[in-house]
């Protein structure tokens, strides 16, 4: 009698052709192995679940999907009005920096246009104070002839102005002509000089001049020649009132003569 084993054996090896070759074993054993598994309709049915399943779930993706998708298109829509609104302010910096630019060089503008009107401002306070110091050197002038103020006081106020408009050193030359060759007697000798990058100008500051007056100017300047052994090329009159007689004899003897202190040509640049 042949064991459980070799039995097993050959029912696995003879149960598919029997099965072929036989269809009542065929149904006897789909009976007795029906409750192991589904059939044809439970398993259709439960494949047609599991899709509508499928489908549900696709659908809710989808759904999910298509929600996220309008908050990407909303956020990308307010991504967009943002950088309108950037492009916007940006424009209204340019803008603004434009103004600013503007108003930068209005301001430059009319810094230079008070710049200039101090200038002409300045200028013309200058003129105005040479023309008063003018207006004080005449009535200076005319104090000292009339013997209301004192030859050395007119003689002093032109000096100041001198040194104040020209940077220059003006000194009292004092000395004794024991041979009369200025007066024709012993006397002594007074004079200005200014004294400019080491060069001598003579120099007589007085209230009026008169012919007698030059000539006895340049007798001095001679005598300062003589007495200091050198030449002084240049030699100048300020007053306010030299008559014609001594305007000639300036020109004959090449003394420059000036009415007002800040006038006078110290340098070729002046």
């Amino acid at each position: 009698m042949p064991s459980l084993q070799e039995l097993k054996k050959a029912i696995l090896s003879d149960l598919p052709k029997l099965m072929e070759a036989d269809p009542d074993i065929r149904d006897f054993i789909l009976r007795m192995t029906r409750e192991m598994y589904a059939g044809k309709q439970e398993t259709e049915s439960r494949f047609d679940r599991m899709m509508e399943e499928l489908k549900r779930d696709r659908e809710a993706r989808d759904k999910k999907w298509a929600a996220q998708e309008k908050k990407w298109e909303a956020q990308e829509e307010r991504w967009k009005d943002q950088e309108e609104r950037w492009k916007a302010q940006e424009e209204r910096w340019k803008a603004q920096e434009e103004r600013w630019k503007d108003q930068e060089e209005r301001w430059k503008a009319q810094d230079k246009k008070w710049e200039e009107n101090q200038k002409t401002i300045n200028s013309i306070l200058k003129s105005i104070q040479s023309q008063e110091r003018r207006y004080d050197s005449t009535i200076g002038a005319l104090g000292a002839r009339w013997g209301l103020h004192s030859e050395a006081a007119f003689r002093n106020g032109l000096k100041a102005i001198l040194e104040e408009s020209f940077g220059v050193k003006v000194e009292r030359y004092e000395d004794y002509d024991h041979e009369g060759q200025v007066f024709g007697r012993p006397e002594q000798i007074e004079m200005d000089l200014i004294i400019y990058n080491g060069t001598v100008i003579l120099c007589e500051i007085k209230s009026s001049m008169d012919k007698a007056g030059m000539y006895i100017f340049w007798r001095k300047k001679q005598f300062y020649e003589q007495k200091h052994g050198i030449e002084i090329s240049r030699a100048m009159i300020i007053s306010p009132m030299i008559d014609d007689p001594g305007k000639r004899v300036a020109r004959e003897l090449g003394i420059e003569i000036y009415s007002y202190a800040d006038r006078v040509k110290i340098s070729d640049d002046k």
